[in-house]
């Protein structure tokens, strides 16, 4: 009864992690909120992909966190993907964006996972040590898992960029296939004519 009394209020300490996807519009940004209190974590994982299945680069964005007094915490400018976690030094609504305002491009697609953890003081001696265990090996999965969504988002895009390179190829086979039979009819057609015997009347 103990252990689970233990496990119980350790998954209440910890944020389940919430995956989301948006589009970025064409010079403008996307904000978000999360309540903290003083000492909790807030962690925020992302990548910018594309939602064009043709396209090939790697798009980027801006990203920030702000605190409940406006003052900004951490900015990643330009980032393709990134990952930050912040402690909050005050209680109140914490804003984190992701901006697409430098750029003219409407298809950027941000994937961004968010999972935070409630402070608990693991100095306490009533805390027990199952329980911090427990919220270790949790926050392990929560790690691998936004890896794994990280991962995902770069295998698309470097398959797109294999497909887009075999299609060039593909093409570029074409043409030279095109030229060689074209060069070799002339050449055929121009040794003709000279071997002719030409006889005059």
């Amino acid at each position: 009864m103990k252990l689970s009394l233990g496990i119980l209020t350790v998954l209440s300490c910890v944020w389940t992690v919430v995956a989301h996807n948006v589009v970025l519009p064409s010079r403008g940004k996307q904000c978000f909120f999360e309540t903290l209190k003083t000492n909790d974590e807030l962690s925020v994982t992302f990548q910018v992909g594309n939602r064009v299945a043709e396209a090939t680069e790697q798009l980027e964005a801006d990203f920030w966190i702000s605190s409940p007094s406006g003052q900004l915490l951490e900015k990643l400018s330009d980032a393709s993907h990134g990952e930050i976690t912040i402690r909050a030094k005050e209680a109140g609504k914490y804003e984190y964006c992701f901006s697409n305002e430098r750029s003219t491009l409407s298809t950027k697609d941000v994937t961004f996972n968010v999972h935070g953890v409630v402070y608990v003081d693991v100095n306490d001696p009533s805390s027990d040590n199952l329980d911090r265990s427990v919220r270790k090996l949790l926050e392990l999965v929560y790690d691998v898992k936004n890896e794994q969504g990280y991962l995902v988002v770069r295998e698309r895009t470097h398959r797109n960029t294999a497909e887009s390179t075999n299609s060039r190829v593909k093409y570029w086979s074409a043409i030279q296939l095109i030229v060689v039979i074209l060069n070799s009819v002339f050449q055929v057609l121009y040794l003709k004519r000279f071997f002719e015997v030409k006889t005059t009347v």
